[in-house]
């Protein structure tokens, strides 16, 4: 057996080996690329995409930036970048072929796309040369990365010093009793409509558990500075349902 074998990590709330995990994400996003942005919006009533403003918000995104937008699937950030800054320009990264062309089908990105590239790739490997982007982006999407540590120093490669880093992520309530009616919510709901919406009950129960298994704020924090980013701050969003990250190469 080799190294990457004996080495494991966690799937929602399973043990597996650390090197089947990304075959196993790639299977869950395969099954639900195509009703992705309606379960976004059914499961966050909306919300996800208040919090994606609020994302455009601190990041200011400012005419001739180069964008990398990770786990960038359907595109929904990198759209709204580029809306705010009509002289920039993205790439957005995903490892699932499913994601991207569903992403590709939208309207936005047929009027965008002499400025937007859409390729296929690793969060933990990103195919590009050091110093090439002003800002990374990934929203709820690093939860399923096998190594957070790995992605995170690909980040700081693959920006330009004084590129900015922000993570938009499911986090944690900082009050147990409305921790716990969240909980209650999400296990018991989000799963069901999984299932009604996109015959997909699997899926989303792992997308439950894994918001679960990921670190707090401050934990998260801290391993965005172990990766060398300075000026680390982050904000919660409603309530600590979500969670913003930000963090510069300096």
């Amino acid at each position: 057996m080799n190294q990457s074998s004996e080495k494991t990590t966690h799937f929602g709330f399973s043990e597996v080996a650390e090197d089947q995990k990304a075959g196993m994400v790639h299977g869950v996003f395969s099954n639900v690329a195509s009703k992705y942005d309606v379960m976004n919006d059914v499961m966050s009533g909306g919300v996800h995409r208040i919090w994606k403003d609020a994302m455009m918000d601190w990041l200011a995104p400012r005419s001739g930036q180069q964008l990398l937008d990770v786990a960038g699937g359907t595109g929904d950030v990198a759209f709204r970048f580029l809306k705010r800054a009509p002289g920039a320009e993205a790439v957005v990264l995903d490892m699932t072929e499913g994601m991207l062309t569903a992403g590709r089908k939208r309207a936005d990105a047929e009027a965008m796309a002499e400025r937007l590239d859409w390729i296929v790739g690793d969060a933990m490997a990103l195919p590009f040369e050091d110093n090439s982007f002003d800002v990374y982006t990934i929203s709820f999407g690093i939860r399923n990365v096998t190594r957070i540590g790995d992605a995170l120093s690909e980040a700081f490669r693959v920006l330009r010093p004084g590129g900015r880093l922000m993570v938009l992520e499911f986090s944690q309530l900082p009050n147990p009793a409305m921790q716990k009616a969240y909980d209650l919510y999400s296990f018991n709901v989000i799963p069901r409509m999984g299932q009604l919406i996109a015959n997909d009950r699997d899926s989303y129960q792992y997308l439950v558990e894994s918001i679960r298994k990921f670190p707090d704020q401050d934990a998260f924090a801290a391993m965005i500075r172990g990766a060398g980013f300075e000026q680390v701050k982050y904000r919660n969003m409603t309530m600590g349902v979500a969670a913003l990250h930000s963090g510069w190469k300096l």
